[in-house]
């Protein structure tokens, strides 16, 4: 199957409101959340994706960290195309940085919704669409008609 094809499954699964979920997001314990689509809060799926994301931004800029070091090495052996080099080298940054920086905003989200901050649903709902304004998905590859 290739993943265009397993893609567009999990697409249709997801509009037609199947349950999906992600097996490293349950507890060792079997807790999580409930299968009708709603937003139920299990404190310790909440947390531990919290934790989970602040691993992943300090991941991600020890990448950024190693992606300088070797952007200074490159330029120092006098790579010919070095003017294209150091342009992929920015926007790989600037991407890697944007990264590590929507991962350490939704932590507060999900912090509060483990610490049971939140009243309902739509308090979680709108904890994480107030991320959305700040930081928003690149465009796909071939620019917005999708490489056509």
């Amino acid at each position: 199957m290739t993943f265009d094809t397993e893609w567009a499954g999990l697409k249709q699964q997801a509009a037609a409101g199947a349950d999906m979920r992600l097996a490293s997001a349950a507890p060792a314990d079997g807790g999580g959340g409930g299968g009708n689509g709603d937003l139920k809060s299990d404190q310790a799926v909440w947390n531990r994706a919290s934790k989970d994301l602040g691993g992943l931004s300090t991941s991600i800029k020890t990448g950024v960290g190693a992606l300088e070091a070797g952007q200074k090495g490159a330029a120092m052996t006098g790579v010919e195309s070095a003017t294209a080099q150091a342009e992929l080298y920015q926007s790989w940054k600037t991407y890697l940085e944007n990264l590590s920086g929507k991962c350490t905003a939704l932590r507060g989200p999900l912090e509060k919704a483990g610490q049971g901050q939140y009243e309902n649903d739509e308090a979680i709902r709108g904890g994480f669409h107030q991320i959305d304004g700040n930081y928003k998905d690149t465009p796909a590859t071939g620019g917005s008609d999708g490489g056509r």
